[in-house]
């Protein structure tokens, strides 16, 4: 199965943010303060975990979603947006034959300076043809920085923020 062709599964933690999911493409979305997150990800899955856990946000989440993985799944650390760093059981990738793999785009663009050009030219060409619709949730003036970083820390923000040089109308 190609990946553009993999069902596309969302989780967070307020309705506002699982529709906008469900608006931008997700065919299926898991409230993770409301339900289990490893038997919703085997219900909607056939009894099976999921291929690719995509993990921006570190912390109590991350043993759960690993957990969701199915056989030879993988597990994609990102990022730390809960603030805590996780330590995960390793029995855990033993036993499902999964991989953890760390994607830190900040020293992918140094290392590999032409595959990070090949993948901007590739990310705006989709954007140019309509593929992918980035969610601007905010715009800021360079001024309201702190207010934009506060609204982020607070998980206000759904989407994407932008903070701009200038004054925003």
């Amino acid at each position: 199965m190609r990946p553009t062709a993999l069902p596309r599964r969302c989780k967070s933690s307020t309705p506002a943010k699982l529709e906008t999911a469900r608006r931008y493409g997700a065919d299926e979305a898991i409230d993770y303060d409301r339900e289990d997150l490893r038997e919703r990800v085997k219900a909607l899955n056939g009894g099976r975990g999921g291929d690719v856990v995509y993990d921006p946000v570190g912390a109590d989440f991350t043993e759960p979603a690993l957990r969701s993985t199915s056989w030879n799944g993988r597990h994609l650390v990102v990022g730390f947006a809960a603030g805590a760093i996780p330590k995960i059981p390793l029995n855990l990738v033993l036993l499902k034959g999964s991989a953890v793999v760390g994607v830190f785009w900040g020293d992918f663009v140094r290392r590999e300076p032409e595959n990070n050009a090949a993948n901007t030219r590739q990310l705006f060409q989709w954007l140019a043809e309509g593929r992918i619709r980035p969610l601007v949730s905010a715009r800021y003036a360079l001024s309201q920085a702190p207010r934009a970083l506060e609204d982020l820390m607070a998980r206000k923000v759904i989407g994407k923020i932008v903070i701009l040089p200038h004054q925003v109308d």
